[in-house]
């Protein structure tokens, strides 16, 4: 009698084990990663946000922009077009955060340099000091691969629009000409112009939460 029910008790340790398989099996089958959030104004830490669209809840991307590169050519959104790309706001005279910063987008760019899919555009927020040969210097000291990131300067309030109403990432330091209080955030956009990740840019591990985002952002276009 002990030994039949031994195996019984034997049986359905084995159902339980293989019923746990099949069950761990048909949920990595059905399984479906969900796409990355579009972040929208009224989401963001308002103090990066400019009061005139906090309230905006979707439909927000990046506006169009001109603006002036390292090399002394002309960047637009067109440059852009039907990339993902990495933003952020620096300037080359920063002894802080900068350095930092650039050097995890220059850790991106070893990772997307042979991607065509994927660039990078960082934003002076002193353009009268970021001249094309400055910014072409500190391109060169940091590494900066022409062919994939866009270092630019140009017009303050330009870019001081693009920092709070398009990105979503730059404090305003409540001066009267477009002044900005940098910050370390980076921002993923997408294709369509749309914010899909906000980051850390002096974090490692925000920078490696960036790059698992950007594989599971190309893969919406797959």
């Amino acid at each position: 009698m002990l030994a039949y029910i031994k195996q019984f008790k034997i049986f359905f340790i084995v159902l339980v084990l293989i019923s746990g398989i099949i069950i761990s099996v048909i949920y990595s089958i059905l399984k479906v990663e969900k796409p990355l959030p579009i972040y929208q104004p009224n989401r963001v830490d308002a103090s990066l946000v400019d009061s005139t669209i906090q309230y905006k809840k979707k439909y927000h991307t990046i506006a169009d922009f001109k603006l002036i590169n390292q090399n002394g050519d002309t960047i637009t959104q067109k440059n852009y077009d039907n990339k993902i790309y990495v933003a952020d706001f620096f300037f080359t005279t920063c002894q802080t955060i900068c350095p930092i910063m650039t050097d995890q987008m220059h850790r991106i760019q070893q990772e997307i340099i042979n991607d065509e899919d994927v660039l990078l555009l960082s934003h002076s927020v002193t353009p009268e000091i970021d001249s094309v040969a400055q910014l072409k210097r500190y391109a060169i000291e940091k590494g900066v691969n022409d062919m994939k990131w866009n270092l630019v300067t140009g017009d303050r309030k330009q870019i001081y629009d693009l920092a709070r109403k398009s990105y979503l990432v730059v404090k305003d330091d409540n001066s009267k000409d477009y002044g900005m209080v940098h910050t370390e955030n980076f921002a993923l956009i997408d294709k369509n112009k749309q914010i899909r990740g906000l980051y850390n840019g002096i974090s490692p591990a925000s920078i490696d939460s960036l790059l698992q985002d950007l594989k599971q952002l190309k893969k919406e276009y797959q």
